[in-house]
């Protein structure tokens, strides 16, 4: 796909703020029809990546292109083809949410139902209280409403489920992909990495402006290390002898709970029942085991690449 017919194109992003740099080179593209997830610590550049997409500031290097527009100088017309969902709503205190949808819905030529759309946010049970009264989730999911109210073929959401309990966090995780399923674009910054794990087609981690990882959560949290028996417990098991009474290698726990043995030689049913034993004599109940490489997740490979400490050389910028 050549990169005019990319949803978003970021290329070489730079931006500073009083001397400090804050994306530094950043580059990236997302396809139409993706779910694209962009997390990293605090200050990592999230929240200014996200403005100079929609138009809200310049990059002080680069060049980005959203639907194939600049978003500065584009802005009339790139802003009815976009919906933006922000943790503050700006919405008025006393309005109801019925009231808000209306009016957001007058300003685009072809806005979804407000009411069919209260309906698919879980907000109907809602509809009679005023703003203020919402709780977090609740404004959360009506932020969510707005920035779908004028049918968008690109949504730009941050922490989209914030503050929500977990039977509205699956229910809005429903909605961002019946997006996706529409044809719709989506680049959505959270710090819920589960989330990111579950919903993005693929996800960039970025940290001190710059890309450190980018790819699909299965391909980042592929398995890595040579073969060996892998297992989970509770933290703190003592590995004294594992690996002499299993028959050779190193043994260790890698992330709490977490226990790889490396072996000298590939895995064999013999290996695994020596583990099983010393586990048994040792009254080690093991939630898993499995033979291959240590699993890697998505968390784990964020902790590796983002282990600066967060609070150094930024500015407070997500």
């Amino acid at each position: 796909m050549d990169a005019s017919d990319r949803a978003i194109v970021v290329r070489g992003l730079t931006k500073r703020y009083a001397g400090r740099t804050v994306l530094d080179g950043l580059s990236f593209e997302v396809a139409p029809g993706e779910i694209f997830a962009v997390v990293g610590p605090n200050g990592a550049g999230k929240t200014t990546t996200v403005e100079i997409l929609e138009g809200y500031r310049a990059p002080d290097d680069g060049a980005v292109r959203v639907l194939g527009l600049d978003p500065v100088r584009d802005g009339p017309a790139l802003k009815p083809r976009i919906g933006l969902m922000l943790q503050d709503g700006g919405i008025y205190p006393s309005m109801r949410p019925p009231e808000a949808l209306r009016l957001f819905a007058a300003f685009y030529p072809s806005p979804a139902d407000p009411d069919e759309l209260l309906r698919r946010v879980g907000l109907q049970d809602a509809a009679r209280t005023r703003y203020r009264q919402l709780s977090g989730g609740e404004k959360q999911r009506l932020s969510l409403a707005l920035a779908l109210i004028g049918n968008p073929e690109l949504a730009f959401l941050d922490e989209p489920t914030a503050q929500m309990d977990v039977r509205a966090r699956r229910a809005t995780w429903k909605v961002i992909r019946g997006l996706r399923a529409a044809g719709a674009t989506v680049l959505l910054t959270t710090h819920d990495l589960e989330e990111a794990e579950r919903l993005a087609d693929r996800v960039a981690i970025v940290d001190g402006g710059r890309l450190r990882a980018l790819g699909t959560p299965a391909l980042l949290g592929h398995p890595t290390g040579p073969a060996g028996l892998c297992f989970r417990a509770l933290p703190g098991v003592p590995l004294d002898g594992l690996a002499t009474a299993v028959g050779g290698g190193r043994a260790a726990e890698s992330l709490p709970g977490e226990y790889v043995l490396d072996l000298d030689t590939a895995p064999t049913p013999r290996h695994v029942a020596a583990l099983a034993s010393w586990l048994a004599e040792r009254d080690v109940l093991v939630s898993d085991l499995h033979v291959g490489p240590a699993r890697v997740t998505l968390e784990d490979v964020f902790l590796r690449l983002t282990s600066r400490n967060e609070a150094q050389g930024m500015v407070d910028d997500e």
